[in-house]
This record gives C-alpha cells, sequence and structure tokens, in this order.
C-alpha cells in the first residue's frame, strides 16, 4: 500500500455490498480501505478516531444517509463524503448537497468509476454521477428559460406549503414530511403537487430552486 494512499471508510447497511466494495478498493494500490461498518453511529466513532480521507456512505443507512452525512459534516468538516444511491432522485441530491456531500454515485456504477470517485472528491473536488449531473443541468436550464418569470407564484405558497417546501430541501421524501408535520403521505402529495403548479415546475429539486430564486426560501 502506498504511503499517501487515499485512506477510505466505507459505511453500507449491506453486507455484501460493502464487502464488495471493499474488495474492489484492496486492488487499488492508491486506494486503502481503513474501515467499514453498516451502523451510522459506528461510523461516526470510526470516522473521528480514524480521520479517512473521504467516508464512502450509503444514503439508505438506517437512520437516514442524510442525517449521518449532516453529523459527519458537522463533526469533521474537512472529511469529503461521497453518497452511494440506490436509485435518481431529485429529493435525495437536494438533500445530500445541502448537507455537505462532495459526491454522488449510483450503486450501479462500475469499479473503475468509483475508485475514480475517491480519488477526485479526496483530492478536492466535487462529482455527481453522469446521469445526476444530466439531471441537474436539465433542471437549471429550464430555470434559465424562465429567468424572466416574475415571483409571484413564489410569493402565492402558503405557509403550509412553505413548510413542505422547507422539508422538501432537506432532502426529506413525502413520508417523512408527513411524519415531521403530523399529516398523512397523500396530504404532502397534495401540498407538493400544489407547490408545482404555483411555481409552474415540474420537479421538486426545480421547486426549491425557485423558492430560493425568489427569496421565498434559504438555504443554508
Amino acid at each position: 500500500m502506498a504511503t499517501d494512499a487515499v485512506r477510505v471508510l466505507v459505511v453500507d447497511r449491506q453486507p455484501l455490498m460493502r464487502r464488495g466494495v471493499v474488495a474492489v478498493l484492496a486492488d487499488e494500490p492508491d486506494l486503502d480501505v481503513v474501515g467499514d461498518t453498516a451502523d451510522s453511529d459506528q461510523a461516526f466513532e470510526l470516522a473521528f478516531r480514524l480521520r479517512p480521507d473521504v467516508v464512502l456512505l450509503d444514503l439508505d443507512l438506517a437512520g437516514g444517509g442524510v442525517v449521518a452525512c449532516e453529523r459527519l459534516r458537522i463533526a469533521l468538516p474537512d472529511v469529503p463524503l461521497v453518497i452511494l444511491a440506490s436509485a435518481e432522485d431529485d429529493a435525495d441530491l437536494v438533500g445530500v448537497v445541502r448537507a455537505g456531500a462532495r459526491g454522488y454515485l449510483l450503486r450501479d456504477t462500475s469499479p473503475a468509476e468509483l475508485a475514480d470517485a475517491l480519488r477526485t472528491v479526496a483530492a478536492g473536488r466535487s462529482l455527481l454521477s453522469p446521469a445526476m449531473t444530466s439531471r441537474l443541468l436539465d433542471e437549471f436550464a429550464v430555470l434559465v428559460r424562465r429567468n424572466d418569470a416574475s415571483g409571484e407564484g413564489s410569493a402565492t405558497l402558503s405557509p403550509r406549503e412553505r413548510e413542505v417546501l422547507a422539508l422538501v430541501a432537506e432532502g426529506l421524501n413525502n413520508r417523512a414530511i408527513a411524519e415531521r408535520l403530523f399529516i398523512s403521505e397523500n396530504t404532502v402529495k397534495n401540498h407538493v403537487r400544489s407547490i408545482h403548479e404555483k411555481l409552474q415546475v415540474h420537479s421538486r429539486m426545480e421547486a426549491v430552486v425557485r423558492a430560493v430564486r425568489d427569496g421565498v426560501l434559504a438555504i443554508g
């Protein structure tokens, strides 16, 4: 193992997936897996003790990958995180970016792409999977085309809709929002639909960006 190898902590709830990632990275002479776990609390302890160069974090971790990401970023702001997600989801992307993740990959990423992503993020750069980069660019392209539109749509959001949108910006899905606000999941869906109609957008990410641009939602 090279003395200047990138030190990686692997956090994944699935034992088979975690062992597979560890085995893949073991074949890379410039990457060194210093620890692995399926538990978010143990991940925090390992990260604090081992101070890895980068943490590879399962988005579907028990307790919530976004929450784990936020906790790690607050405690160890100099340790970059790469999120490994099961599917493309705009809300997830917003949530992990807001939480401070530097990379976002899908589970079907090839071993070579995973290794390169860890090197990239450890070197201080950010990285999204090609699929999510395309989606993100599409969302912002729509916003650019609508840049001259007024903020009247945002101004008409009800207090409850603004609450829902703020939680969307945190990366919460409909079920989590329903639990947080003590309302039904169907009610949340209706609020999200209304938000899309009022803001004239077609996705959760676009709604968040539009609301931030119009000054009715602050992220940070």
